[in-house]
């Protein structure tokens, strides 16, 4: 646990990814199996213990911490790893200190009531750093800046290969990844890929610049399609086995067991998953009634049938077709779709360029129907073939300009892990007139990002400067048309949500500039929001 415990403590201190990068493949060369691969497991977000829960740490800490101090040392931490490793009494003379491969095994096979006391005994033989990382391992929210590439990156980097070749074992190998280390190692071969059912590494685009690349970029060489506002998945079906996965390779085929359900063909598809009623298109907000569930009734899909929009072939039965240039794969999509004829699977349009201004007043414009749902377009080379990863060429994404409001800030909570110490969650909202005709503000969303450090400290004074009132680890802020502050909120879209008193759900909001200079009663009106709303169902 120790070297597991430093490998995490480093990777919270850096900023840099180079110096994480190096961490990584320092831990992976100077720790055995299967600590090492373990760890490679818990960075990628690929450890989940069903019986391991918050809330039996929770209760494994007020048995031997007064339960008040608890509360409000967690409060100001704002982190439970932090909290616990630090608050925690030491047990001089404790068993010796768990292997990572112990922990894992143990909460692998435990039942529930075994969890407590395993979670007790391994908190007394720590220290402070050995208890920090084991509840990580145990929560899962690592949160020392690593994303799954770049642990996948890291790996490639050790072993001397392209981190492609990694992504295309990954998901064929269970943890902790012992034939893929050795052939990192050069002591096995590379691991098998052929089985049925797999992830392919999926393809991205990098974001245009249109003043300085498209107008070197010649519009006849590529095509463009509508950037769909649902999620990016890959529906595998192959021999007896049919999977749903997420662009980072997760299964969620039990979410949307419908889609799964009509995959009858043979083959690889890349596509957007998003709510399909009849041909049209929802919002995003409608798709979010089935993200992230465990389980859907009968009810919900019916209510939101999901579908998928496809816009790639990656396979043909047992053919690879992602070597072929895009023109080909696109015209066996084509024929490949309209041979399955299901209700749950389209086929994304694609729109013929004549030059990038005429697609600039499409892209700002766009016709009624599924596109006033599109972000932006794609724009994608004719001869390009399916290569893993973001390569520089092959594919832009031209996203719409975001849509801005003024709105005020009223809620603020600490954050997670380097900013555990500063408020850095904030609720925003705009102005509208209660039953009484007297104007209040309505929340409309949260920012979590868009500022910078300089800018999070300004913040953070702000809110410790000007708390009204406390709710729990949530701090409400003056915010009246007299004083208040002015947050500038870009965000890519909107959709009518009942789940909000406002009425609306913003996509994807984040701080585009704090107003200090802009009085809080001169913040907008919801009826500005409501007049570009997309209405839910369309």
């Amino acid at each position: 646990m120790k070297a597991f415990a430093e490998l995490l403590d480093r990777l919270s201190l850096t900023a840099s990814r180079n110096a994480k990068l190096r961490l990584i493949r320092d831990h992976l060369a100077s720790v055995p199996d299967p600590d090492r691969g373990w760890a490679l497991a818990a960075l990628t977000g690929g450890l989940t213990f069903k019986e391991a829960k918050a809330n039996i740490i929770r209760r494994v800490v007020e048995e031997r911490v007064d339960a008040e101090l608890f509360r409000m040392s967690y409060d100001y931490v704002g982190d439970l790893a932090e909290t616990v490793a630090l608050i925690w009494p030491t047990l001089h003379g404790a068993n010796r200190e768990p292997e990572v491969s112990e922990v894992i095994e143990a909460l692998t096979h435990a039942k529930r009531g075994e969890v407590y006391g395993l979670i007790e005994n391994w908190l007394d033989a720590l220290d402070a750093d050995g208890r920090w990382a084991l509840l990580k391992l145990v929560t899962g929210a690592l949160r020392v800046g690593v994303s799954a590439r770049l642990a996948w990156q890291a790996a490639a980097d050790y072993g001397g290969v392209d981190v492609a070749d990694i992504q295309e074992v990954w998901h064929g190998q269970e943890p902790p990844y012992v034939d893929m280390l050795a052939w990192l190692d050069g002591k096995g071969e590379r691991p098998q890929v052929e089985a049925h059912g797999r992830f392919r590494p999926v393809m991205l685009a990098h974001p245009i610049d249109e003043t300085t690349e498209m107008p070197r970029l010649n519009p006849v060489d590529f095509v463009a399609e509508w950037k769909w506002d649902g999620i990016r998945i890959q529906a595998v079906a192959e021999g007896d086995i049919r999977r749903l996965y997420s662009r980072t390779g997760e299964d969620i085929s039990h979410a949307f067991p419908d889609v799964v359900e009509a995959m009858d063909f043979h083959g690889v598809i890349d596509g957007e998953l998003i709510v399909l009623r009849d041909g049209q298109m929802g919002s995003f907000s409608d798709l979010q009634q089935r993200l992230n569930r465990k389980t859907v009734d009968a009810k919900r899909m019916a209510a939101y049938p999901a579908g998928i929009r496809a816009y790639d072939l990656l396979a043909e039965g047992d053919e690879d077709t992602r070597p072929l240039p895009f023109s080909e794969r696109r015209a066996r999509l084509e024929a490949f779709v309209a041979a399955i004829q299901s209700p749950h699977l389209d086929l994304s349009p694609l729109v013929q360029i004549e030059g990038w201004e005429e697609l600039a007043e499409l892209r700002a414009n766009p016709p009624e129907g599924d596109a006033r749902l599109a972000e932006g377009f794609m724009l994608k080379r004719h001869d390009s073939i399916y290569e893993a990863g973001r390569p520089k060429g092959p594919w832009f994404k031209w996203k719409r300009d975001p849509m801005l409001v003024d709105a005020v800030l009223m809620y603020a909570q600490r954050g997670h892990g380097k900013r555990s110490s500063f408020y850095s969650d904030f609720t925003f909202g705009v102005w509208t007139t209660d039953e009484v005709g007297q104007r209040v503000l309505t929340p409309v969303g949260k920012a979590y990002f868009g500022f910078t450090d300089e800018e999070l400290k300004q913040l953070d004074k702000f809110v410790r400067n000007n708390t009204t009132d406390r709710f729990g680890p949530v701090r409400a802020v003056t915010a009246t048309p007299e004083f208040g502050l002015v947050l500038e909120i870009a965000f890519e879209g909107l959709q009518r949500s009942t789940r909000h008193k406002s009425g609306i759900a913003m996509r994807f909001p984040r701080i585009n500039r704090i107003r200090w200079d802009k009085p809080a009663g001169e913040a907008d009106e919801l009826g500005v929001l409501e007049g570009i709303l997309i209405p839910t169902g369309t």
